[in-house]
């Protein structure tokens, strides 16, 4: 069992090891005091250090001596890596063939041995645990370990220390290790605090679980927040987060991919979806919050340059930041300055057109006008979508 004794100690160890990352206070959303525990800024780029690090620091020297094996689809890889660099053993770890390159190349770099395996982080385990029989090494696991769970625990006793009045904390799960950690230490020093867990809607092991009083295996997931895509909570943390956890809740993947928008607007943060996920579940007012004094634990920043860009754009559209409309009009001079024209007096800036002749599927005298165009909000967007109706045009498609 994780005691709070445990996690003082992991806190102990890990002084000098990790960094005590300070709360931030944000604005972004209205109606509660929102802090942000920004552990994208960890060494590593995320809070997985802290629980490898904690786990290899109180290994045997023999079990030192074998060296080291994991699965991750890259944070809990990078920290098992430089903890092992740092302690002079050898690391191998398992990342499914979907993680971004750049958690592959920076759990490379090091030196750690990274083995590639087709599908998701379960497959990668399965791999990890075949490895550890073959050659002896000592398995690390990212969750469903004691010593984990006490490493990941010392954010909570960070964020007690730093918010002593905190009403909750929110926290994302994948397998379920920072929650449970950073539940049994906050509730250790205030019993009165809320935890809350949240998951991608399509990677809810842990919300099934919990809904359903059992562990559950889901058959897939399927969600760009890597970081929390696993198909089956473990067993350890389902006991933690029935006991200590208020409620668990989902978020979608656009709700996420605004949450990321928002951040870097407003804070200049960049958080991966995983990190994102408590945000966006305050956001979209999943958890209550109203009058509160709430944490947000930004539980990692390494998400990949070219995700982003997608993300981006994605956070945009669901913030309605940005809009596209798709219209059939006659095939006359004049009717792209008309369109134009209504769109700049409702203050859009048009953003790229296109304009097609040709396709089939227009009248022979008609044509087809794509525009997207840069907004303000969704009251915007239906002032414009309004106008270009109310003017006669046809809109057959919008996003």
């Amino acid at each position: 069992m994780v005691t709070f004794e445990k996690i003082h100690d992991a806190a102990r160890v890990l002084d000098g090891i990790v960094r005590h990352t300070e709360l931030i206070p944000s604005t972004m959303i209205d109606g509660c005091r929102l802090y942000l525990k920004p552990e994208n800024l960890q060494y590593t780029g995320s809070f997985k250090l802290r629980g490898a690090a904690y786990k290899i620091a109180t290994l045997s020297d023999e079990e030192k001596a074998r060296g080291v094996v994991a699965c991750s689809a890259g944070n809990h890889a990078q920290g098992v890596a430089r903890s092992a660099q740092r302690f002079g053993i050898k690391s191998v770890i398992c990342m499914p063939d979907t993680a971004p390159l750049m958690k592959i190349d920076a759990t490379k770099s090091y030196g750690a041995e990274v083995c590639l395996v087709p599908g998701v982080y379960d497959d990668a385990h399965d791999k990890a645990v075949e490895l550890q029989h073959e050659q002896g090494y000592t398995f690390v696991h990212p969750f469903d370990d004691d010593n984990i769970i006490a490493g990941q625990g010392t954010i909570g006793i960070e964020i007690m220390s730093q918010l002593q009045d905190a009403d909750a904390i929110v926290c994302a799960i994948g397998g379920g290790g920072l929650i449970s950690g950073v539940a049994i230490a906050a509730k250790y020093i205030n019993p009165k605090v809320k935890i809350y867990g949240v998951q991608a809607e399509r990677a809810a092991s842990m919300f099934t679980a919990v809904k359903s009083g059992r562990i559950v295996r889901l058959p897939s997931v399927n969600t760009f927040a890597d970081g929390i895509a696993v198909k089956e909570a473990g067993e350890n943390t389902y006991r933690y987060v029935s006991q200590y956890v208020d409620d668990v809740v989902t978020v979608s993947d656009d709700e996420i991919a605004c949450a990321i928008l928002a951040m870097i607007e407003k804070h200049k943060i960049v958080a991966e979806g995983a990190g994102a996920a408590p945000v966006a579940a305050v956001m979209c007012g999943r958890i209550p919050c109203e009058g509160k004094k709430v944490v947000c634990v930004v539980s990692g920043g390494n998400i990949d340059v070219g995700i982003l860009s997608k993300v981006i754009e994605r956070g945009l559209v669901g913030a309605g930041r940005t809009h596209t409309v798709r219209i059939d009009l006659p095939d006359r001079p004049g009717q792209l300055n008309k369109v134009s024209s209504i769109i700049a007096e409702c203050g859009g800036n048009i953003l790229q057109v296109h304009h097609d002749r040709g396709t089939n599927g227009h009248d022979i005298a008609g044509c087809g006008l794509q525009i997207k165009m840069e907004t303000r909000n969704f009251d915007q967007i239906e002032r414009i979508d309004t106008s270009l109706r109310d003017a006669g045009y046809l809109i057959t498609d919008t996003k």
